[in-house]
């Protein structure tokens, strides 16, 4: 029991040091928030698939009304197929996969924080300490899915403003998609984590990460229904964990009463599988990489 305590103090020291370095300097929120804010602000007004759908007024109140009902019962069901449901339009559904964004790029740079400490000296400050391997890997992973929460609730917050129309389904779906955002955090710190411990160059570590970032992006639905992909994207997107949190979050924040909790329990049990995945590789590795040093 003391060891277990003394394992938890360790870990609560770093991940508070960790959240005081993120909070104290508040440039480096506005600058993670800038990139997905000019997503939804930018591409997501302008590329509006949901405009592709809409007949003008004008031409719709010269048609005779059984022709509207059924042109409007259509493009309805057009709707809902690519997006879920017919009142769901495409700035509130690129909006919500932006908060999964959001949450991957968190736990990747909480990954890359490892990269500063080396340089200035603070992780062979932690390699010395009585501190255990496990202790400094597991803070960097639960800070970074803290901060994943924190800037995916700033987007939010500002995505209303612009147009996001939320219909929340329920108390327990919006903590499923607290706890996918944070799963997510998790595992992508884990992946970046292990990286920036077996690589020495800060260069080689901003290829990785970029090369994993917008792949992965954009092998997800986060910007476009899965339905529209070709087949062998539809098969990338399927262990995409992004594919299964956006799924979780437009669920949870978008359908209302529509919302099927046997569907989001699904994709959460899809995503935790892939991310344990992810965790369990990235956690071995970094520790092992602790270790050697």
């Amino acid at each position: 029991m003391h060891m277990v305590r003394e394992f938890i103090g360790e870990i609560n020291a770093l991940v508070w040091r960790e959240l005081k370095k993120f909070f104290g300097n508040p440039w480096i929120i506005v600058m993670m928030i800038i990139q997905p804010l000019l997503w939804i602000g930018l591409f997501g007004k302008a590329f509006n698939l949901t405009g592709l759908f809409t007949i003008p007024p004008e031409v719709l109140n010269n048609l005779p009304p059984y022709v509207t009902q059924q042109v409007s019962a259509l493009f309805n069901q057009m709707m809902a197929r690519l997006f879920g449901s017919s009142s769901i339009d495409y700035f509130s559904f690129m909006a919500t996969g932006m908060l999964a964004v959001m949450a991957f790029f968190a736990g990747m740079s909480g990954g890359m924080s490892l990269t500063w400490d080396r340089r200035t000296g603070y992780l062979n400050k932690l390699l010395v300490a009585p501190i255990r391997r496990e202790s400094i890997v597991l803070s960097k992973m639960i800070s970074a899915s803290m901060r994943s929460l924190v800037q995916a609730s700033l987007l939010l917050l500002i995505a209303m403003p612009l147009g996001l129309k939320l219909s929340p389904a329920g108390i327990g779906p919006v903590l499923l998609s607290i706890a996918s955002l944070f799963l997510l955090g998790l595992s992508m710190s884990a992946l970046m984590l292990m990286i920036t411990i077996r690589t020495r160059r800060q260069e080689t570590q901003m290829m990785a990460m970029n090369l994993i970032n917008l792949p992965l992006m954009f092998a997800s639905n986060v910007l476009y229904p899965k339905s529209i992909m070709p087949s062998w994207l539809q098969a990338i997107a399927s262990v995409n964990p992004l594919t299964y949190t956006a799924n979780i979050l437009r669920g949870s924040l978008l359908m209302g009463s529509s919302a099927s909790m046997s569907s989001l329990l699904s994709d959460f049990a899809i995503l935790l599988g892939i991310s344990t995945v992810f965790l369990g590789i990235g956690i071995a590795v970094s520790i092992v990489g602790l270790r050697e040093k």
